[in-house]
């Protein structure tokens, strides 16, 4: 059972289908934040689990499209000990109330929620999205925010600019020593850049007032309408985030970042012992090895059954690599069937994809290939 010490001083806000755009393969049904990650999670387990180990039990999931699965997954919250008479997690769909709409950026979104954000009674609101994996001790992120005395504070990471974000939206910023006095949209410089990971940290007054001021102007994007602005009017500062972060920006990002997780270094960096992540139950059997079955250096959720290959993969939930089968540099999503004698490599499949008996798939490390959601090859 997830027990948490209690932190009415901030809550959560979360943008689930920000850079959806950047893996149209992979959001066809579903959005950013619950896309299957590491073998047993989704994206937005992350954050929720990030917030949850940090005491915010007040969190508004503000969605926009594809959100069926999300809401599935979230359920009541309970997995994350948001499920509460008040506060708790709260889904915002498009339409459901009279002011809400299909957003188009951040100021929009806010925007739809800003009576909701009155009414609240934390004094800190967090903003956020789901399309990078970290696992951020946010009641130290606040406290730094404290300590500061700043308006508004940005969480980034020195680092070179992805490549799958490079034209899709990335901010970048110009720093003197933490202070932000400038904000670069999709700057091309070389080498490492202070990367923007799109976590911010205010007091909900101010939020409210930001949107509301930038409503008025017909403004809907939060870092070039509001952060890039008011950097010379506010007190802007920047607080580095030195832990492991894994952006989703495109579908080689996607499988190299789970293919970082076999080895134990990472898997170890993202998952803390003093920081577990949450995610929905599945009550599977323990994953069975039967004889003849040669696996090495691959990590492999509850509830596979493995007669076959298996080398340097992902295996998600359920999947099931029949005798005779070689899986290699693979990512294998929940439910995939590899049926006897057939050989796969550098493939991404979806959720219930079987490939059938004696077929041969290769892709390439520089281009792995996917399969969609429900297909037989």
């Amino acid at each position: 059972m997830l027990t948490v010490k209690q932190n009415n001083n901030a809550l959560g806000i979360v943008f689930p289908n920000s850079y959806d755009n950047t893996v149209p393969e992979l959001v066809t049904e579903r959005l950013m934040a619950s896309i299957p990650f590491a073998g047993r999670y989704r994206l937005i387990d992350f954050v929720l689990s990030s917030m949850a180990n940090s005491g915010i039990d007040n969190v508004s999931v503000v969605v926009r499209k594809n959100y069926h699965s999300l809401m599935d997954h979230l359920g009541t919250g309970a997995a994350w000990d948001l499920a509460r008479r008040h506060g708790g997690l709260n889904i915002v769909p498009p339409f459901a109330e009279k002011e809400v709409k299909i957003y188009n950026g951040r100021v929009d979104a806010l925007n739809s929620i800003l009576t909701f954000l009155e009414h609240q009674k934390e004094q800190y609101a967090i903003l956020t999205d789901t399309n990078q994996v970290a696992n951020i001790d946010y009641k130290a992120v606040i406290a730094e925010h404290v300590k500061s005395g700043a308006d508004i504070s940005v969480l980034y990471q020195n680092t070179e600019v992805p490549e799958g974000l490079k034209n899709n939206d990335n901010y970048t910023l110009v720093l003197e020593g933490t202070q932000v006095k400038e904000v670069l949209f999709n700057d091309f410089r070389e080498g490492k850049q202070n990367l923007c990971m799109n976590v911010y940290v205010m007091e909900r007054k101010t939020l409210i007032r930001l949107v509301k001021d930038a409503t008025t102007r017909g403004m809907i994007y939060f870092e070039r309408d509001i952060l890039a602005h008011n950097v010379n009017v506010m007190d802007v500062r920047a607080i580095e985030y030195t832990g492991y972060v894994a952006r989703i920006c495109d579908m080689k990002s996607y499988f190299d970042e789970n293919m970082k997780l076999i080895h134990e270094a990472n898997l170890d960096a993202l998952f803390p012992a003093k920081q577990p992540v949450y995610t929905k139950v599945r009550d599977d059997n323990p994953t069975r090895y039967l004889p003849g079955s040669k696996v090495n250096s691959s990590l492999v959720a509850d509830g596979c059954h493995i007669e076959g290959t298996v080398q340097n993969c992902v295996l998600f939930r359920g999947v099931v690599v029949k005798k005779g089968a070689v899986v290699k540099n693979c990512v294998l999503m929940q439910d995939t069937v590899v049926e006897a004698d057939a050989k796969v490599e550098y493939i991404v499949t979806d959720k219930n994809v079987r490939i059938t008996a004696g077929k041969t798939l290769t892709g390439a490390e520089s281009f792995p290939v996917y399969v969609a959601k429900n297909h037989t090859v």
